[in-house]
């Protein structure tokens, strides 16, 4: 391989074929976020109130707890890559990296854990107590 030449130069360097990975998940995610977004605020705006009674019952139907419960997956997911993004590239010490990075996924999986518990919790429980919260 020519050393004089451009591609000659950066051969064997890394991979050029992953990049776009992140770049992907990032806007796949942004796209389910705002889908998610906006059914959220369309279906909080025809609701007849906003008591913990009118919201507990309309996720306790199948099709908005399952759009929230997507919309807390998305919402970390992508943050998470895009947090992940910025620390590869401004956190240089590998060991700090590593602890930031092990703080992002325990934070990324507690919070997406912690959200969807809750989403369950409030869309079983008037099934599971009869109807009393």
């Amino acid at each position: 391989m020519g050393n004089g030449t451009s591609i000659g130069r950066v051969r064997g360097l890394g991979s050029a074929h992953t990049g776009a990975h992140h770049w992907l998940l990032q806007r796949f995610t942004a796209v389910g976020n705002l889908i998610t977004l906006v059914f959220l605020i369309v279906s909080l705006l025809t609701l007849p109130n906003m008591s913990y009674a009118a919201v507990s019952a309309w996720i306790s139907q199948p099709i908005p707890a399952v759009m929230m419960a997507l919309l807390v997956l998305t919402t970390f997911w992508h943050a998470r890559i895009g947090l992940q993004v910025l620390i590869e590239d401004y956190v240089h010490d590998s060991g700090s990296r590593f602890g930031v990075m092990l703080a992002l996924n325990l934070a990324w999986i507690g919070g997406t854990v912690f959200g969807l518990f809750c989403i369950a919790r409030l869309a079983l429980v008037p099934v599971a107590t009869g109807g009393a919260a």
